[in-house]
């Protein structure tokens, strides 16, 4: 990942595009230290798992969504292929992801 794909950085988080979109929008919204899966969430203390969530929401703000899905993939079985906490940020017609 290259300086110049961030949609939206702070201290802590990146968001950046979906190189596979399933939408007309499709973020990624990574924190930048590694957590395998939300199974890990614990880790995180209390004040920078919320400020991860408001960084969701100000990128969707951003991006100019007002309706979205934001999605969290959590094992192989759920379709988690990479293996970094990440969560989906999807606005528009959704293409090939269930309803």
């Amino acid at each position: 990942m290259q300086e110049g794909d961030h949609v939206a950085k702070t201290d802590g988080f990146v968001a950046i595009r979906d190189i596979n979109p399933k939408a007309d929008t499709h973020l990624l919204i990574l924190p930048v230290r590694h957590v395998p899966s939300f199974r890990e969430i614990g880790e995180f203390p209390p004040d920078e798992a919320k400020r991860m969530l408001d960084f969701i929401a100000e990128t969707a703000r951003e991006a100019g969504l007002d309706d979205y899905r934001v999605v969290v993939n959590v094992g192989e079985g759920a379709g988690q292929t990479i293996f970094h906490l990440h969560w989906h940020v999807l606005g528009g017609p959704m293409r090939g992801f269930p309803g």
